[in-house]
């Protein structure tokens, strides 16, 4: 697989990539909306081991900082972690998969749902090269999470994840549709829901996919029912798992009642998938990719169920030239766990590891 210029290897200059060696474990970290994971990844058997996960010190735990204030948080974060998963020695190399849209030269551009406004681009690359004297490779989340997928699949693919967020990559002849400034991929903010009062997305904007179809965006839209509609609220089975109190609703109980054939929430849920299949319905028309690989921590903690109301969304609303076995056929859920950014950076931090390349090439 080609990689987009904006996942080049950062490295410094005292570490050359024809140093590495084919036995050596990797530091990886997956830095995600809500929770930072992080791990070892052994080239050798493709799997991460020793995962730690702790919640991101942006925007969600510190929602009065300024932009500045949650990148310095971020980045400490990262080197505190990098520091205590490798117990105070340096790693050999370090992947970082990360929540935002990465330019050519490695700057972080945006990261919605990390530290919200967009703020000045954050040179994530350099700075933890910097800080930790090991070859760094920064990649946006999904970017790496498809690194994974591609060992798999032999076709192009649209990896979509649904969690803090929404975002997609779409990976076609051998590499991601990206350009140089990092655009594409970021499905979520396309706009969905034009209306003054529509739904705000995390970088501050309105109608955004991501606002409104992400586990966060769900999860507003379900308690904004749930006022709407006290009686049908307290007659659900979400309300039972809440105490009958709508402050009480969280994911994890939107998802359990889903799974459970609760009508409430399940009507509420297929709302917001009307939204996310006109999206992938556009995908669809416009590029010709007939794969689709649904991951992320809300559509898989719904699972399967997840995966049934989306397919009829899209046979409902009609994927032209596709009848209705052809599009069930194309959309599958991602593995069920959070190892995918972990994974897909280690597979390629070992890749770009293993080339030769200048010191300090990007």
């Amino acid at each position: 697989m080609t990689i987009p210029r904006s996942d080049r290897l950062t490295a410094g200059p005292a570490h050359r990539a024809d140093s590495w060696r084919p036995h050596d474990v990797f530091t990886v970290l997956d830095v995600g909306g809500t929770t930072l994971r992080t791990g070892s990844y052994d080239p050798v058997t493709a799997a991460v081991s020793r995962v730690r996960r702790v919640p991101v010190e942006g925007m969600a735990r510190h929602p009065g900082d300024p932009v500045a204030g949650l990148q310095r948080r971020v980045v400490d974060q990262i080197v505190d972690e990098v520091g205590r998963h490798t117990a105070g020695t340096a790693p050999r190399a370090v992947g970082v998969a990360f929540a935002g849209p990465i330019s050519a030269g490695g700057l972080v551009l945006a990261a919605p749902t990390v530290w919200g406004r967009r703020g000045d681009p954050l040179p994530l690359g350099q700075l933890l090269t910097e800080r930790t004297g090991v070859p760094v490779v920064v990649v946006n989340d999904l970017t790496a999470a498809a690194w994974r997928y591609a060992a798999t699949e032999t076709e192009p693919f649209c990896l979509i994840t649904v969690s803090s967020g929404i975002g997609n990559k779409v990976f076609r002849g051998g590499e991601v549709l990206l350009d140089a400034d990092g655009h594409g991929g970021e499905l979520g903010h396309w706009v969905c829901d034009p209306s003054p009062g529509a739904p705000l997305c995390d970088c501050g904007a309105r109608g955004h996919l991501g606002a409104v179809a992400s586990g966060r965006g769900v999860l507003a839209a379900v308690r904004r029912a749930a006022d709407a509609d006290p009686a049908g609220f307290a007659r659900s089975r979400l309300a039972a798992r809440c105490g009958g109190r709508v402050p009480g609703i969280d994911n994890p109980a939107v998802a359990a009642a889903v799974r459970e054939g609760d009508v409430f929430t399940t009507r509420v849920l297929r709302g917001t998938l009307t939204h996310l299949a006109q999206a992938i319905g556009a995908v669809f028309t416009s590029v010709g990719v007939c794969r689709y690989i649904v991951m992320g921590g809300f559509a898989l903690a719904v699972g399967e169920r997840y995966r049934e109301l989306l397919v009829g969304e899209l046979v409902r609303l009609g994927c032209f030239g596709l009848d209705a076995d052809a599009v069930d056929a194309m959309v599958s859920l991602g593995e069920p766990d959070d190892d995918h950014g972990l994974i897909g950076a280690g597979r390629l931090l070992a890749d770009r590891m293993s080339r030769p390349s200048p010191a300090g090439a990007r």
